[in-house]
């Protein structure tokens, strides 16, 4: 037995000899592995702030605000117009005023969206590109320039990111010394963004050097995601052996012997600086790691909308009928629920109500009580059913999924275990700013996995999903990433501290390189 224990204790010792030995060897290798990784995501760091904030592009105007309906403005009935135009089925209608008319923008079987003059019935030609362009000129209050092009977006781009949730919208490029580009969603009547040449330089060189876009570009998104995760990991161990290097090993290294040292002086200063950052490398790198491990797994909120066919000769009700507030009304569309349809009605807020969302039966006028809790707890039902069959059969279309046959309860979403609901007309934290939609209903359930809905009924939409592996993977890179645990100090604060630690850890890593040049 001693035999055994002598032998494992010298084990242990060539162990650590041989760690001892080649850890700084192993340093040196893993930090110039990473070093050009390193100065792309510090340098584009550094940017985001002074985009994002201090130098961030202005606009007149981010939102159109909600304007009140006008009952004398609308003398044709939404039945008689759609028979008028010999329109028998459709996908959904709201009303709307622009260019001192008022038109019925309906959604048509195919998706397209027309305009109906509320007075004479007739449509208006190309309304959807000039609806586009009134939109684009009102947010930026610009009546002179010229209008460059107007396009459809479908997709998103390089220009046109993910990030920014609304699809289809129409891209308004202005003929302007600082390249405006307005996109625009004329469905729903807000803005998505907007660019000038300054943001599309930025947005090119996050995407490139802090996104790593071109990767995905020659080969595709498993091989950029791996590609990151990798040298992530790298640089995390690369922070490690340093931190055993240049603070258990302190004294190993001799002090510089004088000003001329150069590689005493070079390495004195990278020891410091590193274990000073040594802390927030790890939190950027860690952080940053997990961020990207969720990449794996395509976000496909947009697959979840609700659009089930409305026919004309259903609706008995004209709308102008009901009983509506006229004073509050800012518009006025269709759900379905349950194989009835509904006039879903909108209120702006005034000095007594605040703004809400009505339900009156298309049929009989009569106001269904809580019926934007209702409707909300139905779409989350059928995005749960969607989510679900999605899983067995990735070719399930949202058609497939939502139409009025799928009424049968979710096995994980009911009535009985939904724990809190909230009517959201601000973003948090877990419902952050990068969501767009609001105003959304916040479903709370008490499943396995905590899953919360955030159902925007205003459309008919999943805004998110978040779940309890979403929610440590926001707050990890909400905290330790973006710094948000010190927002109680103010945006500027936040900032500066955040891109102080991020140029700790650039000058450390130009330091290591300098070292390694000078003694290699």
């Amino acid at each position: 037995m001693e035999a055994i224990s002598i032998e494992k204790n010298t084990e242990k010792r060539g162990f650590k000899k041989i760690v001892k030995k080649n850890i700084y060897k192993w340093h040196r290798i893993i930090g110039l592995i990473t070093i050009i990784p390193v100065i792309f995501w510090t340098i584009s760091g550094l940017m985001h702030p002074f985009m994002s904030h201090w130098f961030k592009p202005k606009i007149a105007k981010e939102f159109l605000m909600p304007q009140t309906l006008k009952k004398e403005d609308i003398t044709l009935s939404l039945q008689q117009v759609l028979k008028q135009n010999e329109i028998t089925q459709f996908k959904n209608f709201r009303v709307l005023s622009f260019g001192g008319q008022t038109y019925y923008q309906v959604k048509r079987m195919a998706g397209k969206l027309s305009y109906f003059n509320t007075r004479t019935g007739l449509e208006l030609s190309k309304g959807d590109l000039v609806y586009a362009e009134w939109m684009a000129r009102e947010l930026s209050q610009d009546s002179i320039s010229k209008i460059k092009t107007i396009s459809v977006q479908s997709d998103f781009d390089k220009q046109y990111k993910f990030v920014n949730r609304l699809l289809p919208v129409y891209k308004v490029q202005f003929e302007r010394p600082d390249g405006l580009d307005i996109f625009v969603e004329t469905e729903s009547g807000r803005m998505a963004t907007f660019n000038t040449n300054a943001r599309k330089g930025f947005i090119w060189i996050f995407d490139v050097f802090h996104n790593w876009s071109f990767l995905e570009a020659i080969s595709n998104n498993w091989l950029r995601v791996t590609v990151m995760l990798i040298l992530l990991i790298i640089i995390s161990v690369s922070t490690f052996s340093g931190l055993v290097i240049y603070g258990l090993m302190w004294k190993k290294f001799k002090k510089p012997r004088n000003n001329k040292d150069q590689v005493g002086i070079l390495r004195k200063y990278h020891r410091q600086i590193g274990l000073w950052v040594s802390f927030v490398t790890f939190t950027f790198s860690l952080s940053g790691a997990y961020h990207v491990s969720t990449k794996y797994t395509p976000d496909e909120r947009l697959k979840y909308v609700y659009e089930p066919t409305f026919k004309t000769e259903d609706l008995q009700m004209a709308s102008f009928t009901l009983p509506l507030d006229w004073s509050r009304l800012t518009n006025i569309s269709l759900v379905k629920l349950k194989k009835q349809d509904y006039f879903q009605v909108f209120y702006k807020k005034d000095e007594d109500k605040p703004a809400s969302i009505e339900y009156l039966d298309a049929r009989s006028g009569m106001t269904l009580k809580e019926g934007n809790l209702i409707y909300a707890k139905y779409l989350a039902n059928k995005f749960a059913n969607m989510e679900a069959k999605l899983k067995e059969n990735t070719n399930v279309s949202s058609a497939e999924c939502c139409e009025p046959s799928s009424d049968l309860e979710s096995e994980d979403i009911n009535e009985a275990n939904l724990l809190k609901t909230e009517w959201m007309t601000k973003f948090d934290r877990e419902y952050g700013f990068v969501n767009k939609r609001l105003p959304v209903m916040k479903l709370a359930y008490n499943t396995g996995n905590h899953a919360t809905f955030y159902i925007e009924t205003g459309t008919g939409r999943l805004a998110a999903k978040v779940e309890d592996a979403d929610r440590r993977e926001g707050y990890s890179f909400a905290i330790f990433h973006k710094y948000l645990f010190m927002d109680w100090a103010g945006k500027d604060v936040r900032d500066i501290v955040t891109m102080i630690s991020v140029l700790g850890v650039l000058v450390v890593s130009l330091f290591g390189l300098a070292l390694f040049l000078k003694i290699k």
